[in-house]
């Protein structure tokens, strides 16, 4: 058993052997393939290394020429460079001198053309805004188109262009005194194009169809205003419209349509009451209602007077007017004594004095309340216009406009309605006094035949 054991063990370390050293033997041949593979590496880089030394080599000739080609440019270059910088400056030399020949024969005309080129730019913007052009259109192109010519390239200007120039300021002067009629596309109030006649006052005004036209330089557009101006200026201008060459009176704006666009924007009697807000439109409902019930009295009393007078004149006694139903008491109390007639007639008197001063007390308080109600207003708009300087501050005066307007509306609207409540109630308030004196004294001549009488 012993000897089997020790057999195995004999085996199993010489397999052991055998395997190591068959390990070690394929390493060797892997190293020197690796070895080998290296040294034909190095060969063949070696030889390519060779080859394109060759080349190098073989074309050095070739870029030696082409290096000499390129300096042989450069120079050629160098010496051109150098002629034209020599020619530049004989140029300028000669360009000096010519300009020095152009001085001293221009003279004054040099003079002549700076302001010529000043007088087509000053005469340009006329031309532009000047309603003339919207009969002769164009004018303001050449002038511009000269001066701009004139103020870049320094060129003359030639006798045409002068003559043109002469001729368009000259025109302009013969215009400006013409009153005459022509066609053309008016932009009207809704937007829409359509060609009409229209009459040109000058430079001072165009109307068509009874209504100022305003002229845009910029488009070159006829339209009509938006707003037209009071309607006394509308009718003279369709009167000059119509006219066949008689005298027609005109409003006209010298100052080109300035004072014409002011004008149009000077707000109408609604548009200001508009600026009183809801205060101004109480006062001049509390001052209508007013004015109605001094209508009603003015006629009343005046109904009644009339009828009075009738009564003071007739013998017989009507009781369709107040002094007929107080003399009336004294056919109704013929036995009366002075005393009781004089009571009974107190009583008729007293009856008809709240009839004759009926809503005389409600026109007297809306005379005193107008004013109030105005001063409302103005205190409401105030403090609309320091809430506004509150907020944006006093840079812009539009802003507080709106609670000045307020402010100013109400108080005359306050004042408008309160003057004649106080006048109308004056005059009532005396008429009805009249007619009860009227029944006083006749009340007291009725008393005094009573007691003749007795």
């Amino acid at each position: 058993m012993f000897k089997q054991m020790k057999w195995l063990a004999v085996g199993l370390t010489a397999a052991t052997l055998s395997v190591s050293a068959l390990a070690q033997d394929d390493r060797a041949l892997d190293l020197d393939a690796l070895l080998k593979q290296l040294e034909e590496g190095q060969f063949a880089q070696s030889q390519q290394n060779k080859q394109r030394e060759q080349a190098f080599i073989s074309q050095r000739a070739q870029q030696d020429q082409i290096l000499a080609d390129t300096r042989t440019t450069r120079d050629q270059k160098l010496a051109a460079s150098e002629a034209l910088e020599t020619q530049f400056e004989e140029n300028e030399f000669k360009l000096a001198d010519l300009n020095q020949a152009l001085d001293a024969r221009l003279g004054s005309l040099k003079e002549l053309f700076g302001v010529l080129q000043q007088v087509a730019g000053d005469t340009k913007s006329k031309f532009q805004n000047s309603m003339i052009s919207a009969q002769i259109p164009g004018r303001a192109d050449f002038l511009d188109n000269m001066a701009q010519e004139m103020g870049k390239s320094s060129k003359l200007a030639s006798i045409d262009e002068i003559e043109r120039v002469w001729f368009e300021m000259q025109r302009e002067m013969t215009e400006s005194g013409k009153v005459t009629k022509f066609t053309t596309n008016v932009v009207e109030a809704g937007g829409e194009k359509v060609s009409k006649e229209v009459v040109r006052v000058g430079p001072f005004a165009l109307v068509s169809d009874g209504k100022y036209l305003d002229y845009n330089g910029i488009t070159g557009t006829v339209a009509e205003l938006i707003r037209q101006p009071a309607d006394r200026y509308g009718n003279s201008a369709a009167d000059l419209q119509a006219s066949n060459g008689e005298l027609v009176q005109l409003g006209i704006d010298p100052t080109g349509g300035s004072i014409l666009g002011l004008l149009v924007q000077a707000p109408d009697l609604q548009e200001r009451v508009e600026q009183g807000g809801v205060v101004g439109y109480i006062i001049l409902i509390v001052g209508a209602f007013g004015l109605l019930l001094a209508l009603e009295r003015l006629i009343t009393l005046t109904l009644v007077r009339t009828k009075v007078n009738k009564q003071l004149k007739s013998k017989s006694i009507n009781p369709n007017n107040p002094l007929g139903r107080v003399l009336k008491v004294r056919e109704d109390f013929p036995k009366a004594d002075v005393e009781a007639l004089e009571l009974h007639l107190t009583e008729a008197i007293l009856g008809e004095v709240p009839k004759l001063g009926r809503n005389l007390t409600i026109i007297k308080i809306i005379s005193v309340v107008a004013p109030l109600m105005g001063l409302l207003g103005t205190v409401t708009g105030m403090i609309n216009t320091f809430q506004a300087i509150t907020l944006f501050g006093t840079g812009d005066p539009k802003l507080m406009a709106g609670g000045i307007s307020t402010a100013l509306v109400t108080t005359v609207l306050g004042l408008v309605v309160a003057i004649p409540m106080t006048l109308l109630y004056a005059m009532l308030n005396t008429r009805s006094k009249n007619i009860v004196y009227i029944l006083q004294e006749q009340a007291s001549g009725v008393i005094a035949e009573r007691a003749e009488r007795g």
